[in-house]
């Protein structure tokens, strides 16, 4: 049973989920959280990893450890993505098993559901149809992490969950203009705009598709929360069941920010899948949701901005 003297390994603890899981554990006052430098071992390289695993002997790990991006980067870094995605993946899982662990969360992400999928989309849909082009090569690798611990679950009786979160958000977001997802490009632009005495952003697409929210802190809630549960299911959904378009964001940024810009749309630039709103039934069914509204999330995630790029 997982408590707070459990041994506890987060991978990727420097990235957007892994420092809010690290947060979260500390506030809750688990005393043995283990992390590590990428400098210090590459994920990839899976007999380094087994060689630390077996060291440390965690009695959890969580996998928050991966090649991430927005539109522009899935579809412009599609070797990258895949390749970097399943080797982490793969060394990770696999070295958890050899290790003895018997705990495990894997994070992925709403993108591995087909583009057109029923709506809300129901862990179920997995598969059931193609995925959405810009960001296959990361799907199809998170899919087979999926499917990795649904088969070393089934095989050797092993507690390794999978945790989907919709469109993830808060402190700590990267706003790297190629790399950043839609939320943070938004609040970068919008932002950048105020400094610069612009009077227009730019948005990608026509901004209709429609998008759900959640911030990194309710995220790592959700893995702390999933790590101590035995469930059947090894996929569980994680959101908020809310969305809204990819504009409605805009204004509400620009309101918060008490501006008012005029949106130009890149008709030629894609849009991506028009709408993934998760059904998180499941989740709640076994006591988990989320807590951070959109308003207070956001001006959390604007004064780290801010503060971060020093500007008043």
């Amino acid at each position: 049973m997982i408590n707070k003297n459990s041994k506890i390994f987060v991978a990727g603890h420097k990235g957007l989920i892994g420092s809010a899981i690290i947060r979260r554990l500390d506030i809750l006052n688990y005393k043995k959280v283990i992390t590590i430098s990428k400098k210090d071992l590459d994920l990839r390289d899976q007999k380094k990893v087994l060689k630390f695993l077996s060291k440390i002997k965690p009695d959890a790990v969580i996998l928050a450890a991966a090649k991430v991006g927005g539109i522009e980067a899935n579809n412009t870094l599609r070797g990258e993505f895949i390749y970097d995605n399943l080797s982490i993946q793969n060394s990770v899982i696999h070295s958890s098993y050899v290790a003895g662990v018997k705990n495990l969360i894997f994070l992925g992400s709403s993108c591995i559901y087909p583009k057109l999928s029923k709506q809300p989309i129901k862990e179920k849909y997995l598969l059931s149809g193609y995925l959405e082009k810009t960001n296959e090569p990361y799907a199809i690798a998170k899919i087979a992490g999926i499917k990795l611990c649904e088969s070393y679950n089934k095989q050797y009786n092993l507690n390794y969950k999978c945790l989907m979160p919709c469109n993830a958000y808060g402190i700590n977001d990267d706003y790297d203009p190629i790399k950043s997802h839609f939320f943070p490009a938004l609040i970068k632009k919008i932002v950048d705009a105020i400094k610069y005495r612009k009077e227009t952003i730019y948005i990608w697409g026509n901004g209709k598709p429609l998008r759900e929210l959640i911030c990194s802190d309710d995220i790592a809630d959700a893995c702390i929360f999933f790590l101590k549960k035995k469930t059947s299911e090894t996929l569980i959904n994680i959101g908020t069941g809310k969305d809204k378009s990819i504009t409605e964001y805009a204004k509400l940024i620009m309101d918060h920010l008490g501006v008012k810009l005029k949106i130009h749309y890149k008709n030629n630039k894609p849009n991506g899948t028009m709408r993934k709103l998760l059904d998180v039934s499941l989740a709640n069914n076994y006591g988990w949701r989320y807590k951070t509204t959109l308003k207070k999330g956001l001006s959390i995630t604007l004064n780290d901005y801010l503060e971060r790029n020093l500007i008043n």
